[in-house]
């Protein structure tokens, strides 16, 4: 069964990038450290995929985790070579982006978030060797990450290749998250997590403090302050998460939305910048600055409208990735399913590696 809470997580920190890139907001990074959730929540949900399948779990994630990318590269390559972008064989990064893809000046900020689905890739492929480190060696597989950022944030490695700062940033969420799913957080006493909470978030805070970057003390420019805070973060919201929060569908349309947002994750993410860039000279045409909160709450409504056009448009995408039905609108009532055929759907439609999907980790306890 799912797991509400985890899914609201989801659907929190999806909303919390998207108002972040509305508004810059430095604050909203420190409230809700949302990528680093989401890495955990992903790491979580790949363990117990690697678990029910073995290592053929990394090929069934990239299968969920490609389609989506596909179809942005689809519409913005070709207008980046129309406008400026080289034709070299570096845009069949966008077909598999082990490293950053190339893009021109506009399609650069348009479509930043894709660092996102790179580290993942790595993070997926890299998780069948740490998973089993981890299983056998549990501490100090999870705090080599953060000892590699201290080495590079201290200059002791210097110049490391970028996908390796991300590991140390991000992949220690990611570990978390295979704790969570061996219900290991939610073992730790309170006399035991509560200390480490309280360290992890002092010693993140001082960082922060001590070395705030060039928009102050926002978290995505502090990359230890960063790892350490959204550690403490994630300690608590899935140490101490609820079996199950069935609250949340209290309300049909608040519970909808969540289900919508889970299962539209992917979309979302991928698309959300290029409307915020698209949005942004309104800012001079109207007037609407980034300390006029009418203007930012127009600008966010705005987002949103955008992204349910391109998510009805193109979501069901991510229906067929996970080999679902298609849906417009995720979350309504089902025709009965065979015991046959909801076997072998069940087998198939678990097993998922992008934030906002079905939950595995329910039965044992997602910049």
């Amino acid at each position: 069964m799912r797991n509400r809470f985890l899914d609201l997580l989801r659907f929190l920190a999806i909303v919390r990038v998207v108002v972040y890139h509305v508004t810059g907001w430095a604050s909203l990074t420190l409230l809700f450290p949302a990528m680093s959730v989401m890495f955990a929540l992903a790491g979580s949900l790949m363990a117990a995929s690697l678990d029910r399948s073995g290592p053929t779990a990394v090929g069934r994630r990239l299968r969920r985790l490609l389609p989506s990318l596909w179809v942005v590269a689809a519409i913005f390559v070709p207008a980046m070579l129309l406008t400026g972008l080289p034709l070299t064989p570096k845009v069949l990064l966008w077909l598999f982006p082990v490293a950053d893809p190339p893009a021109n000046y506009w399609g650069a900020l348009a479509l930043s978030p894709i660092w996102y689905l790179r580290d993942y890739l790595w993070f997926v492929l890299a998780s069948p060797i740490a998973l089993w480190l981890f299983r056998r060696f549990p501490l100090p597989t999870l705090l080599v990450p953060y000892f590699l950022l201290l080495a590079i944030e201290l200059g002791i490695y210097a110049n490391p290749h970028g996908v390796l700062r991300e590991f140390g940033l991000y992949f220690g969420a990611w570990m978390l998250g295979f704790a969570h799913q061996a219900g290991m957080l939610r073992r730790l006493a309170n006399r035991v997590l509560i200390p480490i909470v309280l360290v992890l978030a002092a010693a993140g805070g001082a960082w922060i403090l001590a070395h705030p970057g060039p928009r102050g003390y926002d978290l995505n420019d502090i990359p230890l302050g960063n790892a350490l805070w959204s550690a403490a973060f994630i300690l608590v919201a899935l140490g101490r998460a609820p079996a199950a929060a069935a609250w949340v569908d209290r309300n049909a349309l608040f519970g909808r939305a969540v289900t919508v947002l889970n299962r539209r994750a992917l979309t979302v993410y991928l698309w959300h910048m290029s409307f915020v860039v698209a949005l942004t000279p309104l800012v001079d045409v109207v007037g609407w600055s980034h300390q006029d909160p009418l203007g930012l709450a127009i600008r966010i409504v705005l987002v949103f409208l955008l992204l349910g056009v391109v998510t009805a448009l193109f979501g069901w995408v991510e229906d067929v990735a996970a080999r679902r039905p298609p849906e417009l609108i995720p979350g309504g009532r089902r025709p009965p399913v065979p015991a046959g055929r909801r076997h072998a759907e069940g087998r198939s439609g678990d097993d998922h590696g992008v934030p906002g999907q079905r939950d595995p980790t329910s039965q044992v306890n997602v910049k």
